[in-house]
């Protein structure tokens, strides 16, 4: 059976920057398993799973357009150090959430200094050309269960109550 629209895929993979730098793998964990055309994979990639079956391996080079994006200057911020107060652990790394015109957004703590802290709204991997290995391990037709809550379900349903 072809990767199609809707189709349950288990897959693993390995994703590498262009520099050949490994950034996540799932094979040393379980495989990820995916409703395809969904929107839970990157563009990229999700288009490049059509017409796949299991058994295939593969490596898609996904450019930053079809993955996470540019990166936009203005996502950087620097603010005084006061309006951080109550955050406990205010390091160079820390993931912060922030309210933003947009809605809450997930901020990285790229600088801190006596009085002011700069943050990258940006996505880690906004502006990087990822390079993916990929192997299906199984390809089959959702359930109308798994279409009507977007995601799929493993032994037993997914958990929450309907």
């Amino acid at each position: 059976m072809k990767i199609s629209k809707n189709s349950v895929v288990v897959m693993h993979y390995a994703v590498s920057d262009s520099e050949g730098t490994l950034i996540d793998s799932s094979y040393d964990d379980k495989p990820m398993a995916i409703i395809q055309g969904t929107g839970y994979l990157i563009p990229g990639l999700e288009d490049a799973l059509i017409d796949h079956e299991v058994g295939d391996k593969f490596e898609v080079n996904v450019a930053s357009e079809q993955a996470y994006g540019p990166r936009h200057d203005e996502y950087v911020q620097t603010v005084p150090k006061a309006v951080m107060q109550g955050v406990e652990d205010l390091a160079v790394g820390t993931q912060l959430r922030a309210t933003t015109d947009e809605g809450e957004q997930t901020v990285i703590v790229i600088d801190v200094t006596e009085d002011e802290v700069t943050v990258d709204g940006n996505h880690p991997l906004a502006g990087i050309d990822l390079s993916f290995d990929v192997e299906i391990l199984e390809v089959r037709e959702a359930t109308e269960d798994e279409l009507a809550h977007g995601h799929v379900h493993g032994e037993g349903g997914c958990g929450h109550n309907h």
